[in-house]
């Protein structure tokens, strides 16, 4: 049976991504690879800084910072504003990101739905927040008033998690996605970090990926993943795993062309490889465009239909890994192995 008539995705509303542009597939930008990026300007659509390596008023950072900026585009991606933490992100912080943003002109800033600050202290991690109505109603607040500072598009990502908490109202892409339609901000949205936590929490990552408001992805983030058999560990230190690749391009489906990113932050092989690994997202991105446009042409919606699915499968239930190779707390799926 046909599906309600959709748009046309290649004619995409004004506004669709929050008048955030579509900059196509980048890639990090990383130390081991300044002289070769700057001596040979190798073919890549955009790459993404952290925020805070940049956040001093001049010395090499910021030189590497300026040629790069002179051929390619950039956009600032954070780890520190920790905007779930009990405390807010300081006036110093935010002033100092302020400044970067507004030499860079970045089309949007993003960082983490997370916690990290508590009593003056910074715990440098990206800890997972509670889902619960009083977490968005803060949220909500921090992140008006943030982008209004900044005066660009904010957008929030996902992150991965190893634990749930028991106050939890609610699944984190119900939490994700009232955060962002409320502030008004976009969605940074990390598939890696969706199948990462539907492994170690065992929920559906389609159910996830079906279930956001698809217009605020301003942008997606691809990694490599470490795989322990009880559970998954989001290390950015391989290439991007095949069930990933497949959450991609349903992702991609339901968006529509999105700004895309590999990121590759430790065991950093030559650039060459990570470049491939973009070119590889290229391909995905662009078929699963095409098969858009394909459906719209024929009448239908031209977003994939959801179809639930099985959890991903773990490689070794807790009770049968090695002392001290699991962990005791988490999501059902810890629980369904009798853990307390």
């Amino acid at each position: 049976m046909n599906q309600d008539p959709a748009p046309d995705p290649t004619q995409e509303p004004r506004g669709a991504r929050l008048g955030c542009p579509d900059l196509g597939v980048g890639i990090g930008l990383r130390v081991p690879h300044y002289r070769q990026i700057l001596s040979e300007a190798p073919k890549v659509d955009f790459f993404e800084v952290i925020s805070e390596n940049f956040m001093v008023p001049g010395g090499r950072p910021r030189y590497h910072l300026d040629a790069v900026r002179e051929r390619y585009h950039i956009v600032q991606h954070g780890v520190s504003l920790a905007i779930g933490s009990p405390t807010p992100p300081s006036k110093d912080y935010l002033l100092r990101l302020k400044a970067l943003v507004s030499e860079v002109k970045p089309p949007w800033v993003s960082d983490h739905f997370c916690w990290g600050q508590a009593r003056g202290m910074h715990l440098h991690d990206l800890l997972p927040m509670p889902y619960t109505r009083a977490a968005i109603e803060r949220v909500v607040a921090r992140a008006k008033a943030i982008q209004d500072t900044l005066g660009v598009r904010l957008a929030l990502e996902n992150t991965s998690s190893y634990l749930t908490y028991t106050q939890s109202q609610m699944t984190e892409w119900e939490f994700i996605s009232e955060v962002a339609e409320r502030a008004d901000i976009g969605l940074m949205f990390d598939v890696n970090n969706v199948y990462v936590s539907a492994y170690n929490h065992g929920f559906d990552p389609y159910e996830f990926i079906h279930h956001v408001p698809h217009h605020r992805i301003v942008q997606i983030h691809l990694a490599g993943h470490t795989q322990r058999g009880t559970h998954i560990l989001d290390t950015h230190s391989a290439e991007v795993a095949d069930p990933v690749w497949d959450l991609y391009r349903e992702t991609i489906g339901l968006a529509g062309p999105v700004s895309t990113l590999i990121e590759w932050d430790d065991d950093i092989p030559p650039l060459e490889r990570v470049l491939e690994e973009a070119e590889r997202a290229r391909a995905v991105r662009d078929g699963a465009v095409s098969a858009r446009v394909e459906r719209a042409a024929r009448g239908l919606n031209p977003a994939p239909r959801f179809v639930p699915r099985a959890p991903p499968e773990r490689r070794v239930a807790p009770a049968e890994a090695p002392h001290g190779a699991g962990w005791s707390v988490g999501g059902p799926r810890e629980l369904a192995y009798g853990e307390p």
